[in-house]
C-alpha cells in the first residue's frame, strides 16, 4: 500500500486532471467498509503526512492519495467555521477519520431514495450526530447523507476520507428544518 500523495489542491487551485477510474465495482468488489475505515484510520495517524498538507486559512485543501484495492482516497484540511454542505457520494461506500483537530458530522438515518424527487420530507428522529476527534473515523453504506464541519472558531482539522468505487458523482442537498431539497449533481472534475 503506498501512501505517497497523488496530487495537492486548495480551492484556489487550478482545476486538475482526474486519474482514469477502475473497472466497474461488479466486476471488481473491492475492500469494504471495515477495509477503507482501517485505511483512513491508519493514514491519519501517519503524522509526516498530514503535516504535508498545505493549509490555507481561507479555504479547504486536500492532497489526493493512492487509495487501496482502487478506491480514491484524499487528505482533507478544514479551516474554521468550513463544511462540505449536505451531500452523499453517488452510490460508493466509504469511510473518514479525523486526524487532527475536531470535526463535527450530522448524518440522516435513513435511506434516501436517489431518483425521481426534488423535495422530502424527513420523518422526526432520522437526524443523527457525532464529534470526530484525532483517531476516531467512521464508515458508511452507499446511501449515506451527511454533512461534515470545522465548528471550531479557531482550530484547522485535518482528515482522510476514503470511497470504492472511486466517486461516480455527488448530490448537493439544501435542508431546512425537515425538508431536504435536492440542489445540483456534481461530476468529477467539478468538485477536485
Amino acid at each position: 500500500m503506498s501512501l505517497a500523495p497523488v496530487s495537492a489542491h486548495s480551492t484556489h487551485s487550478a482545476h486538475s486532471t482526474r486519474p482514469s477510474d477502475p473497472s466497474p465495482a461488479s466486476a471488481h468488489p473491492g475492500p469494504t467498509e471495515a477495509e477503507l475505515l482501517s485505511f483512513v484510520r491508519r493514514v491519519a495517524a501517519d503524522q509526516a503526512l498530514v503535516a504535508s498538507l498545505p493549509l490555507d486559512p481561507e479555504g479547504r485543501t486536500w492532497l489526493r492519495l493512492a487509495g487501496p484495492d482502487g478506491s480514491e482516497a484524499w487528505l482533507i484540511g478544514w479551516p474554521p467555521g468550513t463544511g462540505t454542505g449536505w451531500h452523499d457520494h453517488g452510490g460508493s461506500r466509504g469511510a473518514f477519520a479525523t486526524a487532527r483537530g475536531t470535526l463535527t458530522e450530522h448524518a440522516l438515518a435513513a435511506r434516501i431514495p436517489t431518483e425521481g424527487w426534488k423535495t422530502l420530507e424527513l420523518a422526526d428522529g432520522v437526524d443523527r450526530g457525532r464529534r470526530l476527534t484525532p483517531g476516531r473515523g467512521r464508515a458508511f453504506g452507499p446511501h449515506h447523507v451527511h454533512e461534515v464541519l470545522n465548528e471550531t472558531a479557531g482550530e484547522h482539522a485535518v482528515s482522510v476520507h476514503a470511497y470504492y468505487p472511486p466517486l461516480p458523482l455527488m448530490r448537493r442537498y439544501s435542508r431546512t428544518g425537515a425538508v431536504l431539497r435536492l440542489e445540483e449533481v456534481e461530476r468529477p472534475g467539478e468538485w477536485e
